[in-house]
């Protein structure tokens, strides 16, 4: 992705504290690997370093390893989430809770090499606000997941903002002023690179080949990729939409010509074999195209009604730093505390 950016550069100094956010959700065979790389890389990355964790509803013996993790590094900040409420909303939890004056964003399987932080940091410096990891190889994965992702991406790009940089995940280091534009974004079906494209800000990549995964199996299946996909196309786009009305008019075509060769034919006299075969194909095309668009209007309605409720993007049940625990908040509770920020 070539470097963006609508004004001039202004070069800073290397950020005083780092915040590293990584997303959890049942990853007790991977987590031992990712601290013994992640700690070493803290300690010599040569500035303040905050880890935040967050657990994302883990039913294995993730919850355990965090813990022990907590009670052993004091950069270590665990959040509890009382549910699942999905990877978006897990990532926008640490960045609500990120205090850095440079945040990471990373997964933590190990794919995306915490050394490639190094490198975003020089970009930092040079006065980005977004830097992304792209990936220019991607080991341990099938042709397929390479040619699904590849259009993926360039779908997306074209489907929702022209500017989303391709083959690049949430991978990422985004600066305080960057997040504070983004926080208030609250909306609860999040697409959170496409937000943080469209925030704007001078952005840059740097590339880095993807690793395969370090243990366990991936989270991220098909058939959640192309739920993500779907999330991303009607929350940031009103193409959707546009699309069902170009089917309409496409089968309106369709119809008319079949009309006017039907008006040809019967004027020449020429020979028409009655029948069911014309009429029920145009009327299950007709209705297929009603159906189509009224269940996309659908979707775009249902997301209208959930963001009308008013519900927190998700629910912290337990905040743990350094060994010590901090009383459990009720939803409710919880809600009025961030009420002003996290809807």
């Amino acid at each position: 992705m070539p470097s963006r950016t609508y004004f001039r550069l202004a070069p800073r100094e290397f950020p005083a504290s780092v915040s590293i956010v990584i997303p959890v959700y049942n990853e007790a065979e991977v987590l031992p690997l990712l601290r013994d790389r992640l700690s070493p890389f803290m300690d010599h990355l040569g500035t303040l370093v905050e880890l935040i964790l967050v657990n994302d509803g883990s039913s294995d013996q993730t919850v355990e390893a965090l813990h022990t993790w907590v009670e052993e590094d004091a950069r270590v900040t665990l959040l509890n989430l009382a549910r699942n409420f999905g990877h978006q909303a897990a990532v926008t939890a640490g960045l609500d809770h990120a205090t850095g004056d440079a945040i990471v964003v990373m997964d933590a399987d190990l794919q995306d090499p915490p050394e490639v932080i190094h490198q975003m940091l020089a970009e930092y410096c040079r006065g980005y606000d977004v830097v992304y990891g792209k990936r220019i190889a991607r080991k341990g994965e099938t042709l397929f997941k390479r040619w699904s992702a590849w259009a993926f991406y360039r779908i997306m790009r074209t489907m929702i903002h022209r500017d989303l940089p391709e083959d690049v995940g949430d991978f990422r280091l985004i600066s305080r002023r960057c997040l504070d534009a983004v926080a208030g974004m609250r909306e609860t079906h999040r697409f959170l690179r496409g937000m943080i494209s469209w925030a704007g800000f001078p952005q840059t990549a740097v590339t880095y080949a993807r690793e395969a995964r370090a243990a366990g199996v991936t989270k991220y299946p098909m058939w959640k990729m192309l739920k993500f996909a779907w999330t991303a196309a009607v929350s940031f786009s009103p193409l959707p939409l546009k699309l069902s009305f170009g089917l309409g008019v496409v089968l309106a075509l369709v119809g008319v010509t079949q009309a006017v060769n039907a008006i040809v034919r019967t004027a020449l006299g020429l020979y028409t074999v009655p029948g069911w075969t014309s009429v029920m194909v145009v009327v299950c095309l007709i209705g297929s195209a009603i159906l189509i668009s009224i269940g996309v209007l659908g979707e775009y309605i249902g997301r209208i009604f959930e963001e009308s409720k008013g519900r927190p993007l998700y629910i912290v049940a337990e905040s743990v730093n350094a060994g010590h625990a901090k009383p459990k908040e009720s939803s409710e509770t919880y809600a009025q505390s961030v009420s002003a920020v996290r809807f």
